[in-house]
């Protein structure tokens, strides 16, 4: 539907409501009231990232936009003006209910982005005190994981979905891997692995594509983790949930739900999508895995390269201007919305002149946001990523894309854009004792060595003096049990033990 006129004049606010008459691209599908372009249909299901390039080319670093239902919103564009946006609380704000469009209706309860925009008792709703307050006890909560042990786990439930398709020498690795390793870390992380279904699978990742079944798949997640809450009051473990519980703050049982939503829902998209284009970088680019064989890049540094060309998340709704500002040459109104553009973010010309130049090393992309509202999971997912990315090409070294790339599908909304499925061949394997350590079955080491050169006659040893009485002493101590070398240390480790 059309968006009700703003009390503001279009003129000032820069997002005008009528088009011309007779405009002929007002008539297209993918332009809406004004002649805005909108964020979502057919065109932007197909190439969204080349709708964000003809905004940037026709109005700049920020630009006016629609959502669905044709709700109005400035998409920022520019890498330094989304990072001023997210730095400056004084001026924007994550609280949805400044917003004119939820004030007028137009993007209420019923709206398909309403589980991602409607305001909650969280962090990431909050600022002043009582974001301190909230994103204090999620900070604190984190700050206790054991994030060695979390990466035996992800080794653990990697190697655990691998069994699932070595024999078989086929697989799908977004249906069959991507799409679970992610939700099966986080919900032993919150310490719910009884809940790990293909259906929690599915309603995580339908709950934020702005479907019409998006509000039935959030009440279905919500409903579990109220329940866990519940269970976890009554008897702590040591997990998330429980240390989140255990908070000075004293978070209430909404506050607890909440929170764990965000932590699950937001680790989960994000981790795997970046794991799915990691592996469609490795098995599509032969440079790129060339430099993965060949030691010059680390699985870690694919990852941030992957974080930098396609963010797990390509944008965010929203923040909301507080006060009549300038943004990106643009008059913000108090009440507007902004679209925190990651995806168009990242491949700014202003900051990336030549989007083929390596980016290793380099973090400063906007895959995690920034500014009081940065991902504080971000550690964990990278680590989801690498060590499941790692273990995958350790078991199936030889795994190679079984259909030409441009087959590729894509799944695309205005908030991310994942692979459909990524078909692979590989040499069929017996399955791994995934309960095993890495490192038990290293053989002792050999005492027995034979050496057939002779000695140089400088190194010869002297002939040894007789051997003289030794008197009887009491047993010796059992000698003392070597140090492990520095390497096998480094393994252990990385591997969480």
């Amino acid at each position: 539907m059309t968006t009700p006129s703003s009390p503001t004049s279009p003129a000032s606010s820069g997002l005008t409501d009528a088009a011309p008459p007779g405009c002929p691209a007002h008539t297209g599908a993918s332009l809406g009231a004004g002649g805005l372009r909108r964020l979502y249909g057919s065109e932007a299901d197909e190439d969204l990232a080349g709708v964000y390039e003809k905004l940037r080319a026709e109005h700049g670093p920020v630009a006016p936009a629609l959502i669905h239902n044709d709700v109005r919103v400035w998409a920022v564009l520019g890498h330094s003006e989304n990072l001023h946006m997210v730095r400056t609380p004084s001026q924007y704000t994550r609280d949805s209910r400044v917003w004119s469009a939820v004030k007028n209706g137009t993007a209420g309860p019923d709206h398909p982005l309403a589980p991602v925009f409607t305001w909650q008792p969280m962090c990431s709703f909050v600022e002043g005190a009582e974001h301190q307050r909230l994103r204090g006890a999620v900070t604190g909560a984190m700050a206790g994981l054991d994030h060695r042990g979390i990466r035996r786990h992800i080794n653990r439930y990697s190697n655990k979905l691998l069994n699932g398709i070595c024999e078989k020498g086929e697989a799908d690795l977004v249906g069959q891997f991507a799409e679970h390793l992610p939700m099966m870390v986080m919900l032993h992380v919150l310490g719910m692995p009884e809940d790990y279904s293909d259906r929690m699978v599915q309603a995580a990742r339908d709950m934020i594509k702005g479907t019409e079944t998006a509000i039935a798949s959030n009440a279905y997640v919500m409903e579990a983790l109220t329940r866990h809450v519940v269970r976890r009051r009554a008897q702590p473990e040591e997990d998330f949930t429980s240390a989140l519980i255990a908070q000075p703050q004293q978070l209430t049982d909404d506050e607890m739900a909440e929170h764990l939503r965000l932590v699950l829902i937001a680790a989960y998209e994000a981790t795997a999508n970046l794991i799915a284009n990691v592996l469609r970088m490795v098995l599509t680019d032969p440079r790129f895995r060339a430099q993965l064989s060949g030691g010059q890049m680390t699985v870690p540094e694919a990852v941030e390269q992957s974080l930098w060309d396609e963010p797990p998340f390509s944008a965010m709704v929203g923040y909301f201007a507080k006060q009549d500002t300038q943004l990106g040459g643009q008059q913000i109104k108090a009440g507007d919305g902004l679209l925190l553009g990651i995806q168009p973010g990242n491949v700014d010309p202003v900051v990336r002149p030549d989007l083929s130049a390596n980016m290793q090393g380099n973090r400063s992309h906007l895959a995690f946001s920034g500014g009081p509202h940065e991902c504080p999971g971000q550690d964990i997912g990278r680590a989801i990523a690498d060590t499941g990315v790692d273990a995958l090409l350790m078991r199936l070294p030889d795994v190679e894309l079984s259909v030409a790339e441009s087959e590729l599908a894509w799944r695309s909304s205005i908030l991310s854009r994942h692979l459909v499925s990524l078909p692979v061949t590989f040499g069929k394997r017996p399955p791994q004792d995934v309960s095993a350590r890495p490192m038990a079955q290293v053989p002792a080491p050999r005492k027995n060595w034979e050496v057939s050169s002779p000695l140089p006659e400088a190194l010869e040893p002297s002939a040894a003096p007789a051997p003289q009485p030794v008197p009887t002493a009491p047993a010796a101590a059992p000698e003392p049990v070597r140090r492990k070398g520095a390497w096998r240390r480094f393994l252990e480790w990385w591997r969480g033990y």
